[in-house]
């Protein structure tokens, strides 16, 4: 380990995170989910030191653990000095406060650790009000247990008499917040929407897909930008637009903030101005990372947020990326049970994928630059489909010629 990730480490604060196994969660798939929220917890700059899950028919309403495994976390995190409890799902208010009580630690829930990577990666005026007016729809119902003076009563001349008590004050505080914050943003979005109109009618390209699977990679290859490309979840926060020529054909290229499993649903909202350049885009390369072992319900998590937003009727076409990473296991042929996701060859993955949904996809690699050729060809092709129909007189000029000057 490198000085500088030795001291990093010294410095972070420590976790454990807690997930619950149940009917709808098999063992195997909360095991997936905690690898994903502790590469969240890396994002946000806390160190894991260990994880708990426990089986419950359903978590409990008060404490969302058992006695038992509260209890042992407890002492975990008191012998450890650990800073922080996550748990993988969303908590009620009642839970948070309940189970800060216990652990002597700050809890957060998903939602919470989600909304602290988005408020540290905010660079933009539009990215800062939108994850500040979701901190604050997030906050507002939890107020119950962010205050220890919430009985008092305001004094002073003229606040005599029942008064309103402190929780009261910053509800209405909070309220008046929000209401400001979407005044913000309302002004914000009228001037990316004219700034959309102000394109005219180029055919329009977005990448949408799961966080890191490697969007802005294919962003910066295919128009020579210099977006910020980080092996870390939501690297993209704020929707890049450029524009990219392929073979005299031009059209603009959206590069979108990721997905992700549980995307609180006030993001969502938040955030449904910035993925207007989806809404409105003539065609959608939905990026899917091949070497992750549930890259299928990932895919189904982005169609399920594609669908919320309204942008499930755009014609889509699959990009499966960094098949350099991608890694199998042959089976033993000795072994009679069926064969999963991990035994199968890449090339015979390709084959059932295509036969099973019989859509367009293509598999590439954009670090290595892998099939990125017939990557082009087809980004080309389906632009071009759009161009000839939005502009039927001036097709002659994306015709491609032979060295003779026939028309190919």
């Amino acid at each position: 380990m490198s000085r500088v990730n030795i001291i990093r480490e010294a410095c972070a604060e420590t976790a454990v995170l807690v997930g619950v196994i149940t009917q709808e969660q098999s063992e195997e798939m909360v095991s997936e989910y905690l690898d994903e929220l502790a590469f969240l917890a890396d994002t946000a700059g806390a160190v894991t030191v260990a994880r708990f899950t426990q089986k419950m028919d359903k978590p409990n309403g008060a404490t969302f653990l058992g006695s038992g495994k509260i209890k042992e976390v407890a002492e975990y995190v008191e012998a450890n000095s650990v800073n922080l409890v996550i748990f993988d799902d969303e908590l009620t208010p009642t839970q948070l406060r309940n189970l800060e009580n216990m652990f002597k630690a700050r809890v957060l829930d998903r939602t919470n650790l989600i909304l602290d990577i988005f408020a540290q990666r905010a660079r933009t005026a539009h990215a800062k009000v939108q994850v500040e007016l979701a901190q604050y729809q997030y906050l507002l119902p939890r107020l119950t247990r962010m205050w220890t003076h919430l009985e008092r009563q305001r004094g002073g001349i003229g606040m005599r008499g029942p008064g309103e008590t402190q929780i009261e004050t910053d509800r209405r505080i909070i309220l008046d917040k929000i209401s400001h914050l979407k005044e913000q943003l309302s002004k914000i979005d009228k001037q990316m929407a004219t700034q959309r109109k102000n394109r005219g009618q180029m055919v329009r390209i977005a990448l949408v897909g799961y966080t890191n699977v490697g969007k802005s990679t294919i962003m910066n290859m295919l128009s020579k930008s210099d977006v910020f490309a980080e092996n870390k979840l939501f690297a993209t926060l704020d929707t890049t637009v450029r524009k990219v020529v392929i073979d005299n054909l031009p059209f603009l290229l959206s590069d979108t903030v990721g997905f992700i499993r549980k995307l609180p649903h006030d993001l969502v909202e938040s955030f449904k101005s910035t993925l207007d350049e989806v809404r409105e885009a003539d065609i959608l390369l939905h990026v899917v990372d091949i070497s992750h072992p549930n890259f299928e319900e990932q895919i189904d998590v982005v169609n399920r947020t594609l669908q919320e937003i309204g942008a499930q009727l755009i014609p889509t076409y699959v990009v499966f990326n960094k098949i350099d990473n991608y890694q199998y296991e042959p089976q033993d042929p000795f072994d009679l049970t069926p064969a999963t996701r991990i035994n199968i060859p890449l090339e015979d993955l390709k084959k059932s994928w295509i036969a099973k949904n019989n859509l367009p996809c293509i598999f590439i690699s954009a670090k290595e630059h892998t099939n990125i050729d017939e990557f082009r060809n087809l980004i080309y092709e389906k632009a071009k489909a759009i161009h000839a129909e939005r502009y039927p007189y001036n097709n002659f000029l994306f015709d491609k010629f032979d060295a003779d000057g026939n028309n190919l």
